[in-house]
């Protein structure tokens, strides 16, 4: 248990590995244990291309907080994932990512205890919490300083127009709500954006 009365997440190599409590059947856990297996591997043989080191501008523009690794875990074809990602080191992160199939992702969300009316199109981690979809850096930072007793993670439902990495120029930004979930799959809005 952490300080917050949760049950805290075992780490390897500094990977997240899933709660075991949170399984949602055999096929899943040997999909995702198929998944997690190839991704501790790969630690061990270098960093993958996409992997790489933020450049001077975006080390620039970080804040003089120290924040834990981001693992996302998104499709390989993804361009918004990507855009969220860049989002994310352009405000302070470092950020490993991991391709993964969709039905590699869907066993992840499902582990990782992501409620189905809150999922997205890329599942992270960070520190002891699931960030779900295109949340903005400055609430993973803020969920990060606080710690909200009870919440597993934050999420942004869909893809709306408008939230980091869903931007379209000429398009209307949407106004969009970041969620907090908790183990059991309650939410409530954590967030408000465009509104």
């Amino acid at each position: 248990m952490n300080e917050n009365g949760r049950e805290a997440p075992t780490v390897e190599s500094g990977r997240p590995r899933a709660r075991r409590s949170l399984w949602v059947g055999g096929l899943g856990a040997v999909v995702l244990g198929i998944a997690v297996a190839a991704i501790v591997a790969a630690g061990g043989a270098g960093e993958p291309a996409d992997r790489s080191t933020p450049s001077a501008s975006q080390r620039a523009s970080t804040t003089s907080e120290s924040w834990p690794v981001v693992n996302v875990y998104k499709d390989p074809n993804c361009g918004c994932c990507t855009k969220w990602v860049d989002h994310l080191r352009e405000h302070g992160f470092t950020v490993h990512t991991t391709d993964l199939g969709a039905n590699e992702l869907g066993a992840l969300k499902a582990s990782r205890g992501v409620p189905g009316r809150a999922e997205s199109c890329h599942t992270a981690a960070v520190g002891d919490y699931v960030i779900e979809g295109h949340v903005p850096a400055a609430d993973v930072q803020r969920l990060l300083r606080e710690r909200p007793a009870l919440v597993v993670g934050l999420a942004v439902p869909g893809m709306p127009i408008g939230s980091p990495g869903m931007e379209v120029p000429g398009v209307a930004a949407q106004p969009f709500d970041v969620l907090a979930f908790d183990q059991e799959g309650r939410v409530q809005v954590y967030e408000r954006h465009g509104r």
